[in-house]
């Protein structure tokens, strides 16, 4: 039995995909306290930001650089519309009354204002999907600083470039993580449906797909328009976890580490946003611990000045050189995995316990051979 048919084996599928993740994220909830579960948050509500630009970027080939705009459009109308009166009338002056007067529950005020960032998106994308490449990247850069410049004007509804405060925490473990599947899954059905494999034949050739029927204005509207809506759920999602929201946390900084994280875990597929997101949340975490300095192998390192951003800088350019594609590549093993019913059903088969062990028992023979060898 090969190596590939060991990876493919339903009993492994389950333990490195489904099984370990969900002990690490109980032991998360109940053992490691509030900072390590709000990193997880963070991951998962990172997922779907990820997820939402390699839907555009990677499948469709449209190189959007807005989500941070769609992400401040979510994060602040689904703050509006989660805000009491009272608080929303102490902290903006001259809002309109009837504005005011609305208090939706957070998962109305979700859908709501993904909603309507999905429409915001088509009216945009009506008027700049027909530029291509590096033009159309600069005019959805250029569409983040509209976004922006409106919120900090827009004194009687978004309190100016003070921002929102005192929102409810809704973002907790158990939402993200329904909310991060929710979208994979549905992502991924879009991904391997008609209007999926429509999306990538335009990206790989426009004049072809354009000859066999694909109109390439409608696949690129409606590929821009759901990741609108993603990437508003993951900014109400971020807005209520950190419970304050400015204009400036939504700017150019939000916008590249967004495409880090797609280009890193892998552009061309939706599992590529998991490996992603799992770098650019956990990694600056870990390099926290050594920005007063460290000692390796006896010698005493003093601080660095920006070391996190050194590492990330310099790991994005050894990825780009060495490995362009990204950590997964096209391969979708870990969403297809998590959404494919042979994942669940071959555990209930005894064949697939039986080639596991003799997968695992050549690949240990093989191993040894090769360390003899050494």
């Amino acid at each position: 039995m090969n190596n590939k048919r060991f990876i493919d084996n339903s009993l492994f599928r389950f333990l490195v995909v489904v099984l370990i993740p969900l002990l690490v994220l109980l032991f998360v909830h109940f053992k490691a306290g509030n900072y390590y579960e709000s990193i997880f948050i963070l991951f998962f509500i990172n997922i779907i930001l990820a997820a939402s630009l390699n839907l555009t970027n990677g499948i469709t080939g449209i190189f959007s650089l807005g989500q941070a705009g769609f992400m401040a459009l979510g994060a602040y109308i689904s703050s509006l519309l989660t805000l009491s009166e009272s608080m929303k009338n102490t902290m903006v002056t001259g809002m309109p009354q009837w504005l005011a007067k609305i208090q939706l529950p957070f998962w109305a005020a979700l859908i709501v204002a993904a909603c309507i960032t999905m429409l915001i998106a088509g009216f945009i994308g009506f008027a700049i999907l027909r530029a291509r490449g590096h033009y159309l990247a600069v005019i959805t850069l250029g569409m983040v600083i509209v976004i922006k410049s409106i919120l900090d004007n827009a004194n009687h509804l978004t309190n100016g470039s003070r921002g929102l405060s005192g929102m409810s925490k809704y973002s907790t473990i158990l939402t993200v993580v329904i909310l991060a599947l929710l979208s994979l899954f549905i992502l991924y059905r879009f991904r391997t449906s008609a209007f999926g494999r429509s999306m990538i034949a335009l990206r790989e050739d426009e004049d072809a797909a354009a000859s066999l029927g694909i109109n390439a204005m409608s696949m690129r509207m409606m590929s821009f328009m759901t990741s609108a809506f993603f990437a508003a759920v993951g900014g109400c999602l971020w807005a209520h976890l950190q419970r304050t929201i400015a204009p400036s946390l939504f700017y150019f900084d939000e916008t590249f580490t967004i495409l880090e994280m797609s280009v890193l875990g892998g552009m061309a597929s939706l599992s590529g946003a998991i490996p992603g997101a799992a770098i650019l949340t956990f990694l600056p975490q870990f390099l926290a611990n050594f920005s007063t300095g460290f000692t390796i192998f006896g010698i005493q390192v003093p601080q660095i000045n920006g070391l996190t951003n050194i590492v990330m800088s310099v790991l994005f350019i050894v990825m780009i050189i060495f490995r362009k594609q990204g950590v997964t590549g096209s391969s979708e093993y870990i969403v297809g995995t998590l959404f494919d019913r042979t994942t669940y059903t071959g555990l209930f088969r005894k064949q697939t316990y039986i080639d596991f062990a003799d997968a695992f028992k050549q690949k240990h023979k093989g191993n040894k051979r090769k360390g003899e060898q050494t």
